[in-house]
């Protein structure tokens, strides 16, 4: 079945369902849901407002939003809560599942299927005699495009949590850089970032060691990403 086909079917459930169930301006939500159906990103309420004025739609806020909600309640969309924690919300066709890759620098998501893999996981839940009835998968690190653009050598003030990186270069002076060594962290060392937010502090780990850096130390910490 083409995707033009499913996406035929799914209005026509879309209408029968919501007349059944009694759901007024059914006009309106179906606009709604086929502006929805012309994308294949994932976006936000925001976006979807965007592209209903694009095509001359004017939809009140909280209208949207009941709209996406009862989309959701219906199988019609899925809601989804990436690391940032904004809303994004997807199709959702019936027997289709994928994972996603979001890419932690432009926030890019990619979509994937892998038989293998769903075979693994049903296997594994079926040796912990865990009978499994939904699953997702998401993976955060960092797309082809922008491991592209990144220099050689780059701060440690920019690294994301989850990345491991080589020392490399120390930009300050002696007594820093002493203070540095005294600490343990040394050219060529292998980190692990931990955590690069809040309270502007930076988490890092060599083998089973933690350390907690100044953003400002963490800026003067040259290091190399590890391909």
């Amino acid at each position: 079945m083409t995707m033009m086909q499913i996406h035929d079917l799914e209005k026509q459930q879309f209408i029968t369902l919501f007349k059944e169930e009694g759901i007024d301006n059914i006009d309106e939500r179906f606009t709604i849901l086929e502006t929805f159906l012309k994308t294949e990103k994932h976006i936000t309420a925001d976006d979807l407002s965007r592209l209903l004025a694009d095509e001359g739609h004017t939809v009140e806020t909280d209208f949207l939003r009941e709209t996406l909600e009862l989309m959701c309640h219906y199988g019609f969309a899925q809601e989804n809560r990436f690391d940032n924690g904004r809303v994004l919300y997807e199709h959702r066709h019936l027997g289709d599942h994928h994972d996603h890759m979001i890419c932690t620098r432009c926030g890019e998501i990619t979509e994937f299927a892998d038989t293998q893999l769903e075979r693994l996981q049903e296997a594994i839940a079926a040796r912990h005699g865990f009978h499994m009835l939904q699953h997702r998968m998401d993976i955060y690190g960092i797309c082809s495009s922008c491991l592209k653009k990144r220099v050689p050598l780059m701060p440690l003030m920019l690294a994301k949590p989850g990345e491991k990186l080589i020392i490399r270069e120390y930009l300050c002076g002696e007594n820093l850089e002493a203070r540095l060594l005294s600490m343990g962290l040394r050219r060529g060392d292998v980190i692990e970032v931990i955590t690069s937010q809040g309270r502007g502090q930076f988490v890092i780990a060599v083998e089973n060691k933690r350390y907690i850096l100044g953003r400002g130390m963490a800026q003067k910490i040259m290091v190399e990403p590890i391909r």
